[in-house]
This record gives C-alpha cells, structure tokens and sequence, in this order.
C-alpha cells in the first residue's frame, strides 16, 4: 500500500484529491494540511511515501517546504501539482528535489498514475511541462538567462537587495529612492512573482542565486 499526504491550502482541491485517491484500491491518504509548515510536520511524522505538494501555500512556500521535507524524510517523494507553469517555477520545483510537476486541471487518471510512477521512484512530469524540459536540454541557452524576465532593472535590482537581506529603508538609501517607491516596486514583485509575502520572493529570489551577502549587512 502507497501511502499519500495531501497538501493545499484549498479544502475543495483537497476533497478532490481525496475522492480520486481514495478510490484506488493500492493508495492510502495518511493525512493532509493546509499550510506549508503543517506539511513539513506531517511528513516528518507520518512518512508517506507521496506527499502531493501545492507551491502557494500559507506560511512556507511549497518549494522551500519541499526542500525541507526531502531534508529531513529523503525516502518521501514529491509530487507537485499546481498552478503555475513557468520556467522558473518549474525548475525551482527541480532543484528543491520535486519528483514529479502536474498542473491544476490534470484528470484523475494522470494524478493517479503520477502518484505511482513519483512513489516508484520515476520522474513525472505533464504533457506540456515535459516537452518544454524535452526541448530546453536538447537546445540550451546559450547565455544563462536571467531569473525572473518579466521583471523590470529596477525591480530584479530591488529584489536582488531584498534576497540579501535589506530593509525597504536601506534599499531606498543605497538606489537613492524613496521608501514608497522601494515599497511600490516591492508589491510589484510580489505580484509578478504570484507570491503574496515578502518572505516567499525572498526564497525564490536566493534559489535563482540572487542575494549574495553585501558589504554592511548581516
């Protein structure tokens, strides 16, 4: 028997989930949260082997809750399945050690399969995520592309700051604006970043290696 934690922030996608999974005879729902801190405690103490992990998650974002999850529990394999499809998401997801990728919207036959296929130790990913992975390793970039392309100079420069770890003050004394502005293009960020804490770029940022420490600050 396959057993499986489901993580999201929604109780309707979570029933779903619950009534797809619960169906087959070879998986069982161990438990569920609906924060990014509870799934990283129900995985530590229940240790199933598939944790269905959301990435917008109150509390702990669900990269850095994978992250910690696999730190701590390297047998549990994770399942993500979300929302968002953009590169930087994707790889993010990669590297923070995500067996599988599914999007929102995926029919319970696929859940279901990928849920096996993570558990038995394969790599999953959706139709479209995985002719994308298919197509990028055959013909990478030939320049490193920087993270986060939609994002103006300004904001990556702001968001480079934030990831080091200053304050919207400091930001505003060393690019000589305004603590309004800075706050401005902070929530800007956010948005296009599709988190809604500071905290959450903040980890997506230092996982695209921006941050690195300055002269000044701690």
């Amino acid at each position: 028997m396959t057993t499986v934690f489901l993580a999201d922030d929604h109780p309707l996608v979570r029933q779903g989930l619950r009534a797809v999974i619960s169906a087959a005879d070879d998986l069982e729902i161990v438990g569920e949260a609906s924060d990014g801190p509870a799934a990283v405690d129900g995985a530590v103490t229940l240790g199933p082997d598939v944790m269905v992990m959301d990435l917008q998650m109150p509390g702990l974002h669900g990269i850095e809750a994978t992250r910690q999850i696999l730190a701590r529990r390297p047998s549990t394999s994770v399942l993500v399945l979300t929302m968002f499809e953009d590169d930087d998401t994707v790889f993010a997801a990669l590297a923070a050690g995500a067996a599988g990728y599914l999007l929102k919207g995926a029919d319970g036959t696929d859940i279901l399969a990928a849920v096996r296929a993570v558990a038995a130790g394969q790599a999953v990913f959706g139709p479209s995520l995985a002719g994308r992975l298919r197509d990028w390793f055959r013909s990478p970039p030939a320049q490193p592309q920087l993270p986060f392309s939609d994002l103006t100079a300004r904001e990556r420069q702001i968001l480079d700051h934030l990831a080091a770890g200053l304050s919207n003050a400091e930001i505003g004394a060393r690019l000589n604006l305004t603590a309004k502005t800075v706050a401005n293009n902070v929530s800007g960020i956010l948005n296009k970043l599709h988190v809604t804490q500071r905290g959450q770029a903040i980890v997506r940022a230092r996982e695209a290696g921006m941050g690195s420490p300055r002269e000044g600050t701690k």
